[in-house]
C-alpha cells in the first residue's frame, strides 16, 4: 500500500519543547506532566526532536530517548512525527530507523545545511530519495531557511515527492505562493503543512492539510479553532482568531526563539525550563513582555 494512502496528516501538532534540568539533562519526569497535560488538548499527534526541541544539541541517543518517553506516554489514536535530521545521509538514515524501532508513525526530515551552497536539486534529491528508501516509516520534508539557509524551491519539492514513502512536507519559509504551486502540482495524496501559526489560515486556504508549530504548544484550542471555521466557511471568525495569534507566534518564533516558547510554558504551568546552552533564556524585563503578550492573546490572565 502507498504511504501517502496509510497516513492522514491533517491536523495540529505540536513541535514539542524538550525539558531540561537546570544542569543540561533531559528532566523526563517534566516531559511526562507536560504530556499529560497536553493529552487532554485538541491535539492530532506530536512533534518530537524538531527546531522547537532544540534537537541540535542533542546526541543521537538523547533524541532517540526523548522519542521513546513520548511513545510510552501519548495515545496511539495521535501521530508521533520524530525529527530524524542530520548532516549526512548515512546518520539520518539510521536515526530513521532508530524511531522508527522505538515507536515513531513518521519522520521529519530537515535539509542538511553545512555545505548549504551545494544543496541543489541533484544533492537533495539523492540525499531524500536515499532516507526513503531505508526508512521504515513515511518521510515528510522539513523547509525552514530561517534556520538552515537552504529554501527548497517548488521544482525540487515536487521532485522529491514523487517518492512513494515521502508524503509531505512541512514548510516553515512562509512562501505561499510556492506551498500552493506545490498543492496544485504534487502528486495525490502529498500533504503540505504549515510550518509557523502566522499563517496558518491563509496556508489552509490554499490547499494545505494542517499545522506543526510553536504556537500549538500553547494555543491548541485556539488553532483547532481556526481549523474548524475554515471547513465550516466562517471565514470572518477565522480570521479574527488568526489575527489574535499572531503577536503570540512572533513572541515565540523569531523573536524570542525557543527560550521564549519555553518561558510561555512556564508562565502557562507547564514546565518550560532553561534552553541548552549556546542558547540563553530569556532575561526579567523579556518575561514581562511576552507575559503581557499572552495577556493580550487571550492565553493568559492578567492575575496569573
Amino acid at each position: 500500500m502507498n504511504a501517502r494512502s496509510e497516513i492522514n496528516l491533517a491536523g495540529i501538532y505540536p513541535p514539542i519543547s524538550t525539558p531540561f534540568t537546570d544542569r543540561g539533562e533531559i528532566a523526563f519526569d517534566h516531559l511526562s506532566a507536560n504530556l499529560s497535560r497536553w493529552n487532554e488538548w485538541p491535539l492530532d499527534g506530536y512533534v518530537v526532536g524538531g527546531s522547537n526541541g532544540e534537537f541540535v544539541s542533542q546526541s543521537f541517543e538523547e533524541r532517540v530517548a526523548v522519542v521513546k518517553a513520548v511513545r510510552e506516554e501519548m495515545s496511539f489514536n495521535h501521530l508521533l512525527i520524530a525529527g530524524a535530521g542530520m548532516h549526512s545521509t548515512r546518520e539520518t538514515v539510521d536515526l530513521a530507523q532508530a524511531m522508527a524501532a522505538v515507536g515513531a508513525d513518521a519522520v521529519l526530515i530537515v535539509t542538511p545545511s553545512y555545505y548549504k551552497s551545494k544543496m541543489d536539486l541533484r544533492a537533495l534529491r539523492g540525499h531524500y530519495y536515499a532516507v526513503a528508501d531505508a526508512s521504515p516509516v513515511p518521510v515528510l520534508l522539513y523547509n525552514v531557511p530561517a534556520n538552515t539557509g537552504v529554501d527548497m524551491p517548488a521544482r525540487t519539492i515536487l521532485e522529491l515527492a514523487q517518492h512513494a514513502n515521502i508524503i509531505g512536507i512541512k514548510d516553515s519559509s512562509g512562501d505561499l505562493a510556492k506551498m500552493g504551486s506545490v498543492v496544485d502540482a504534487a502528486p495525490q495524496g502529498f500533504q503540505v503543512l504549515a510550518g509557523s501559526g502566522s499563517f496558518f489560515l491563509p496556508a489552509l486556504a490554499i490547499g494545505a492539510v494542517g499545522l506543526i508549530a510553536a504556537l500549538v504548544n500553547l494555543a491548541a484550542g485556539d488553532l483547532a479553532r481556526i481549523h474548524m471555521l475554515f471547513r465550516d466557511g466562517q471565514l470572518g471568525d477565522a480570521r479574527k482568531l488568526q489575527l489574535k495569534l499572531i503577536e503570540t507566534n512572533s513572541a515565540v518564533t523569531s523573536r524570542f526563539g525557543v527560550a521564549g516558547l519555553k518561558a510561555a510554558l512556564d508562565l502557562l504551568g507547564f514546565y518550560g525550563g532553561p534552553v541548552r546552552s549556546p542558547l540563553q533564556s530569556l532575561e526579567a524585563d523579556e518575561r514581562e513582555e511576552l507575559q503581557n503578550i499572552l495577556v493580550r492573546a487571550g492565553l493568559l490572565s492578567e492575575n496569573d
